[in-house]
C-alpha cells in the first residue's frame, strides 16, 4: 500500500453510504462487489499509466 488515507467522520459516513449502494448493486454480495471494484481500479490504473507514459518519456 503506497498511501494511507485518513477520513473524518463526515467523509467516512459518505464513503460508507457509497459502499452500501455498491454492494446493493451486487445483490448484497460484498465479495462480488470487492472483485468488481478491483477490476475497475485496475482499468483506471492502466488508463492513468498510459496518460503518464508520454510525460515520463519527455523528462
Amino acid at each position: 500500500m503506497d498511501h494511507i488515507v485518513t477520513l473524518d467522520s463526515r467523509q467516512e459516513a459518505a464513503l460508507q453510504a457509497i459502499a452500501d449502494k455498491f454492494i446493493a448493486q451486487h445483490k448484497g454480495d460484498p465479495v462480488k462487489a470487492l472483485k468488481e471494484m478491483i477490476v475497475l481500479n485496475g482499468h483506471l490504473q492502466d488508463r492513468l499509466d498510459a496518460l503518464m507514459a508520454p510525460r515520463r518519456a519527455t523528462r
